[in-house]
């Protein structure tokens, strides 16, 4: 789970220090529609709604920009195409697993943008399902700057804490996707700084690379990120502080 927590605090920096904050208003605003088209407007009774709409008031996107995104979604205003939420898998450099979640309202545009970029990347996509199996659906909160987090992170197996993951002054958490509400719940209820919480896919292990391939395995990652329809990448890489170091160093 090490690979999931370093590229999440590598895209929190990113992300903080991001200028395009159009482009991350969009993205948030493809989750909140999505989220209330599925599940309804009201976010106490549409938990994923409240996600979506947490993180984006965490990225201090304007109310009225949710509201909006909101009404999209339950039809209320008619802009903007269908979307869909879409996984592509493939594989990165050396062969490591790639999965990329994706809202598009034009498939076949996304599509072959991403293949794409994996080509460019140097690696290749797959077919629906050859990396999907290596890797668990999990709900992960992130805690920041906690007293105590090993402590708290114990306190809270009775909340449905599966795993937990301390990096420095970050808390990764870790559950069956059902008990996502009822951790972040608990979570909030001991005045602790939620940084996320969401739905993740987590690799069952990590990739055996060198850490050559896993430095232009993130590259790909990167630039994948970067293009609008894409929500979230995730790698079964194993980022260790050397590949960090290298990865850095080559920007």
């Amino acid at each position: 789970m090490s690979g999931h927590s370093k590229w999440s605090q590598i895209k929190r920096k990113k992300g903080a220090a991001d200028v395009k904050k159009g482009a991350m208003f969009t993205r948030l605003g493809r989750e909140v529609t999505l989220a209330a088209r599925e599940g309804g407007g009201d976010p106490n009774a549409n938990f994923t709604l409240r996600l979506a709409i947490d993180k984006a008031r965490l990225q201090n996107m304007p109310k009225e920009n949710i509201e909006r995104a909101i009404k999209r979604g339950t039809g209320e205003l008619a802009e903007g195409g269908q979307l869909e939420d879409i996984i592509y898998e493939g594989y990165g450099p050396g062969g490591s697993a790639l999965l990329v979640q994706v809202l598009t309202d034009n498939r076949n545009r996304t599509a072959s943008e991403v293949r794409h970029m994996f080509t460019r990347g140097g690696g290749n996509m797959a077919a629906a399902n050859a990396v999907a199996w290596m890797f668990d659906k999990k709900g992960v909160i992130t805690v920041e700057n906690a007293r105590n987090p090993e402590d708290l992170a114990l306190e809270l197996i009775d909340a449905g804490a599966e795993d937990y993951k301390l990096d420095g002054n970050v808390l990764d958490l870790y559950c069956a996707p059902e008990n996502l509400r009822a951790l972040k719940d608990a979570i909030e209820k001991r005045k602790a700084e939620i940084i996320s919480a969401e739905l993740a896919w987590i690799a069952k292990n990590p990739a055996q690379i060198t850490d050559e391939q896993a430095v232009t395995t993130m590259k790909l990652m990167e630039s994948l990120e970067e293009y609008d329809d894409v929500q979230k990448v995730y790698s079964n890489l194993d980022i260790t502080d050397a590949v960090m170091h290298k990865y850095e160093s080559a920007k």
